[in-house]
């Protein structure tokens, strides 16, 4: 008997799987041509869009135009900054076009990752979401032999999501 009921539920696995890479492949013949061509023109906004945050150093002035609240003027104007020798020299380039609040909105997506090692308490504090008492974490680890380190460490006090998301702002 019990080796019926097994039999039954491999079999029911087997055909679920079955059933969801026909799908998938089903899917993937009912697209036009025209939605293949939109998608690859899109591609690399949406590729930026899905890792979270653009290296002000490093995106072209067309990715950083396709970030919400960023014109293609502002887009020219971070472009023609680099290279941006901290998150503080980028935040002070933003403040020459932008206020206050919107730079801060921007720093949401578009950032110089900092130093993990060598940053100012300043570039820490600009993290977006970062408390003073988060600041204090980032610092008292130093230094970083890895991220490996810094994941287990900031850890300690936020959840594995903020830590990814914290990610994207720093570097060694």
């Amino acid at each position: 008997m019990k080796k019926i009921v097994l039999s039954a539920a491999l079999a029911g696995t087997a055909l679920g799987l079955a059933a969801c890479s026909d799908n998938t492949a089903s899917d993937a013949d009912t697209m036009q041509e025209g939605e293949v061509a939109e998608t690859d023109a899109a591609g690399d906004v949406d590729a930026a869009a899905a890792t979270g945050v653009l290296d002000a150093n490093e995106a072209s002035a067309e990715d950083l135009a396709g970030v919400e609240g960023v014109t293609p003027e502002l887009a020219k104007a971070i472009v023609a900054g680099r290279p941006y020798e901290s998150a503080t020299a980028f935040n002070a380039a933003l403040l020459e076009s932008v206020g206050e609040t919107e730079a801060a909105t921007l720093r949401e997506r578009i950032f110089v990752p900092i130093n993990l090692n060598t940053a100012t308490r300043e570039d820490i504090e600009l993290i977006p979401g970062m408390t003073d008492k988060m600041v204090h974490e980032f610092e008292e680890y130093r230094p970083y032999e890895d991220m490996a380190e810094f994941d287990r460490e900031i850890g300690k006090y936020v959840d594995a999501e903020e830590v990814a998301r914290f990610r994207n702002y720093v570097t060694l």
